[in-house]
């Protein structure tokens, strides 16, 4: 039922549906697409979005999620919540089980009611919830196109945006159309949504709308609509004055009394909005005033059980207001229509009602009345009616709910409630059932689990200050939480607690805290290259863990042990202990999932690269079936990126960056990413954009530096690399000295790489710079090469560094260096990139010697192996050099048919590409797919046509495919 008052029809709004219409038809194709659409209150976005639905429905599943304001005592996950019970309407709750996959037990955390279904597995954390959404959406939607839209997420809990950010950025394919919609006027300074929503424009598969006001022209047109014929251009000029071209508040001012004139409109807008409401009957304006304190959307039977009068008083004043479009209905709910008119209303509410109706609302949800609800709104409504020992009670019941569902953003509001309102309830301890201290690192916890680790820091400080003096294991588990939340940070301190933990444990503490503080301490010792310490420690871990039974933490000791036992030279003992710590984790899939990262780390420092690469694998394998395919499986599938360029893979590298950068993963795993991102950047040719994104990193990856040593080696080699390739080589050699310093600790995986580059900036440097000690800056670099001489891989490296600082000046123009450089490297144990770098090397001091045909031989087989790779950087330097030398690099037609020189044959990544062309996909769809830029794709797409000789995208398909054959 409409009022008079209400537009039949949308005005200028088509651009906005048309633009609704293009997603959804790009989301067919199997491209999951987002829009994220905002504007003022009363813009229309609602309007839309309704005739958007209708639209939708004809080919499409649409599913609607509503955020209900309740400042931030919104039930977590919400709007999901609504979203699948939808779901399971329309597919039924086998079908909703059978798509949920191995991960459906985790439906009870957004449908409570399936608890009672048998055979689910255990919920495991909030990866798995994430992780279930995901499959489950991406399932169904391969029978059906889905629509999902979720209005006013200025509202949304924060767990409820945390889900749609993996959404957004994991769906992997996928007929899926995702719409949010928000008030911008809502999203002031401080606001959630001020860092969210440009972060979710970076997103490529997200499209960010605001809808704008209407002008003159097309508030005449709403009017003429709403009256039935035109209006006086005196009512078109006040209403478009006062409005300003809002439609809602168009409808509201024509609306009153269906003016034909300008005359006696309201001049404030809370007299607009309440124009509506103040000319309905007193027993409506109850009800009214009832359902905005419910939120602005009540489910009928919870209406009834506040409502004081008779059912048939409740229809009567429900229908008045729907009739006078004030409320809408939906099902069994009651909505205002807008929620400035609800807002409106509920300001309006005398102090004594508004502690009555709320009052009201908390016992009859505490009764079970209106269908399941959160503990957090039953605590919003006791604060609203100003009941403090309940509001208290609730709250810590909220807090626990929220945990066990992986809200962790709602449980720690939900603790700081509790502490807050602590000293004004009368026994508090006895009435939460535990101390203000432990609630106090309770809510720690939660805000670290919700990513705010400075907030955690601050709490778990004053939980310190107001716990016991320097004894006990409460007081030592304190000091454990606040280094866990310092290693979040990136700040330096957590050894040294973890340490005083220790020696504040009384001597008959449990095993289980003692093996956990010391399996702490190990890693973080691990972690800065003290590895007799770590090594140490770690065994005093896996004791006491044996002596516990706790084979989890046998796993993670051992696991820990062996890394340390590796980077210590004791490489057979250390591989023992990885393989033992495999055996002990069983199905625990924590541990069994860290020895998977860490084992095919180890494998990867000691140069077998293919059998790191399959060991993590695996382990994604294992994440899959644990049902976290996109976290921790990302994590461990990201853990074969840096095996994977060392063997030369690099557009599959390439294709795991993004996604597990996008994960916004830990600090140190983070800080790893992105100097394989710089690596490869910088070697696929793009020096300048290598040099942006670190200047953006830089800050991040040296915070990293200070606390982990493989962090600090890896970070200076690759920001030295970065600075010789830009010719900057006093700052590149400001980085490379890391490899000379008081401060660090031997890491031959990371020392040898890092040795290489400064040996040849070095060398370079000296050229230009006759101030610096180069003679002794070399004898300072070959001793660290003389005490890595033990390592798997420092045949290969030894012979570059001796080749960069070979000849009689030490400027690494020694032939037989170069030629006996490109042999060593000529080994599964070195990394690919050195072959055509060695070689191109050659060439350079064959060239100076004036032996030219042997120069253009080794650069022409340098430069063939550098496209074969995708390194541009060594492409480009041989082009140079070429250039300037002379030097003719044309193909030689004999080697060519012996096959080894081949420029035209299709990279990895130019090989993915072209099979997208041909299922007739876009620059900007390929992009998608591949976690690239149009931009990016367009140059594959290009290179494509010049290899193969085509003229077109379809003409490349064709003579591609006849080439193989």
């Amino acid at each position: 039922m409409k009022s008079p008052a209400a537009s039949p029809s949308m005005i200028g709004r088509e651009p906005d549906l048309e633009m609704l219409r293009e997603q959804l038809a790009e989301s067919s194709a199997g491209v999951p697409r987002a829009v994220v659409l905002g504007g003022e209150a009363g813009i229309g976005k609602t309007r839309l979005l309704d005739e958007f639905r209708a639209e939708a429905s004809r080919s499409a599943l649409v599913l609607t999620g509503r955020s209900v304001d309740l400042g931030a005592d919104g039930a977590p996950y919400a709007p999901f919540t609504g979203i699948l019970r939808q779901l399971a309407d329309e597919i039924g709750i086998e079908a909703l089980l059978d798509a949920a996959g191995p991960s459906r037990g985790v439906l009870t955390v957004l449908l409570p009611e399936l608890g009672s279904i048998e055979g689910m597995p255990a919920r495991t954390g909030v990866e798995r919830l994430y992780e279930l959404v995901t499959v489950l959406l991406e399932n169904v939607s391969r029978e059906s196109q889905l629509v999902i839209l979720i209005e006013d997420i200025h509202w949304a809990d924060a767990a409820t945006l945390e889900l749609v950010r993996f959404l957004i950025r994991m769906l992997a394919g996928g007929k899926i159309l995702i719409v949010l919609s928000y008030r911008s006027d809502e999203v002031l300074r401080g606001h959630p949504l001020r860092s969210y929503l440009p972060e979710l424009e970076r997103t490529r598969r997200v499209v960010r709308w605001e809808l704008g006001r209407l002008d003159r022209s097309q508030v005449a047109a709403q009017c003429e609509q709403i009256l039935g014929c035109p209006a006086d251009a005196a009512t078109v000029d006040r209403v478009y004055q006062l409005s300003e071209g809002v439609p809602f508040f168009v409808e509201e001012l024509i609306g009153i009394d269906h003016l034909g004139t300008g005359d006696d409109l309201p001049e404030t807008l809370r007299e607009l909005l309440l124009a509506r409401y103040e000319r309905l009957s007193e027993p409506t304006q109850h009800v009214l005033r009832l359902i905005s304190a419910g939120g602005g959307c009540v489910d009928h039977e919870l209406l009834a059980a506040v409502f004081t009068g008779t059912p048939e008083e409740l229809d009567a004043a429900a229908r008045e207001a729907v009739i006078a479009n004030v409320l809408t209905t939906d099902d069994n709910e009651y909505s205002f229509r807008h929620a400035l008119v609800r807002e409106a209303i509920h300001a309006d509410l005398l102090p004594g009602e508004r502690a009555r109706f709320h009052t009201r609302y908390a016992e009859a949800l505490e009764a079970g009345r209106g269908g399941p609800r959160s503990a957090s709104e039953i605590s919003y409504h006791w604060m609203a009616a100003h009941d403090v020992g309940r509001a208290f009670v609730t709250a810590l019941e909220a807090m626990e709910e929220a945990r066990v569902s992986y809200a962790y953003g709602a449980a720690a509001a939900m603790g700081e409630r509790a502490i807050e309102l602590w000293d004004r309830v009368a026994e508090a301890e006895q009435l939460a059932g535990r101390s203000r201290v432990e609630l106090l690192a309770q809510t720690a916890s939660a805000l670290r689990n919700a990513g705010e680790s400075d907030r955690a820091l601050s709490m778990v400080n004053v939980a310190i200050a107001e716990g016991p003096d320097a004894s006990g294991a409460r007081y030592a588990r304190l000091l454990r939480d606040k280094a866990q939340y310092l290693a979040n940070l990136s700040r330096p301190g957590s050894a040294q607690l973890l340490q005083q933990a220790l020696e504040l444990l009384p001597d008959d503490s449990d095993d289980e805290l003692r093996a956990q503080l010391l399996g702490e301490l190990a890693s973080r010792l691990m972690l800065e290259a003290r590895y007799d310490e770590a090594i140490e420690t770690a065994t005093l871990a896996y004791e006491k863990a044996r002596m516990g039974g706790a084979t989890e933490r046998m796993s993670i000791a051992a696991t820990v042990r062996g890394v340390a036992r590796v980077g210590h030279g004791e490489i057979a003992g250390g591989l023992a202990d990885l393989d033992q710590a495999r055996t002990l984790a069983g199905d625990d899939g924590g541990s069994l999932l860290r020895y998977f990262v860490n084992a095919s780390d180890v494998l990867n420092l000691l140069g077998r690269y293919d059998d790191a690469i399959a060991l993590a694998q695996e382990g994604a394998e294992q994440a899959r079936e644990r049902g976290v395919e996109r976290t921790s499986g990302v994590m461990l599938s990201s853990n074969t990126v840096e095996p994977l360029l060392a063997a030369g893979r690099l557009d599959t590298a390439e294709a795991l960056l993004d996604p597990a950068l996008a994960l916004d993963p830990p600090p140190g795993f983070r800080v790893h990413l992105q100097r394989m991102k710089l690596w490869l950047t910088l070697w696929r040719g793009d020096p300048a954009q290598a040099d942006e994104l670190l200047r953006g990193w830089r800050s991040g990856m040296i915070v990293q530096a200070e606390l982990e040593m493989q962090s600090r080696l890896g970070f200076a080699r690759v920001a030295a690399e970065t600075a010789f390739a830009q010719g900057d080589l006093q700052r590149a050699w400001s980085d490379a000295g890391a490899i000379t310093s008081a401060t660090r600790r031997r890491m031959p995986a990371y020392d040898l790489p890092l040795l290489g580059i400064a040996a040849r900036i070095l060398v370079e440097l000296a050229k230009v710079d006759p101030t610096i000690d180069s003679a002794g800056e070399e004898q300072r670099l070959r001793a660290v090469l003389a005490d890595l001489a033990d390592w798997p891989t420092a045949a290969e490296w030894r012979a570059v560094v001796e080749a960069e600082l070979s000849g009689d000046r030490h400027d690494g123009s020694s032939v037989a260096a170069w030629d006996a450089a490109s042999l060593a490297v000529d080994v599964g144990t070195a990394p690919a990139h050195l072959r055509p770098y060695t070689r191109f090397r050659l060439a350079q001091a064959l060239a100076a010697q004036g032996d030219r045909a042997e120069a253009e031989d080794a650069a022409r087989i340098a430069r063939c192996d550098a496209e074969r790779l995708g390194l541009g950087l060594i492409t480009r330097w041989i082009d140079d050099f070429a250039a300037h030398a002379g030097l003719e690099l044309d193909d030689d037609p004999v080697r060519r048919s012996r096959g080894e020189l081949d420029p035209t044959r299709l990279t990895d990544r130019e090989l993915q590409v072209l099979a997208l062309i041909e299922q007739g996909l876009s620059n900007r769809q390929i992009g998608e797919q591949l976690y690239i830029s149009a931009k990016t794709a367009s140059v594959h797409v290009s290179s494509i046509l010049r290899k193969v000789g085509a003229s077109s995208r379809t003409e490349a398909v064709y003579r591609a495919a006849h080439s193989m054959h």
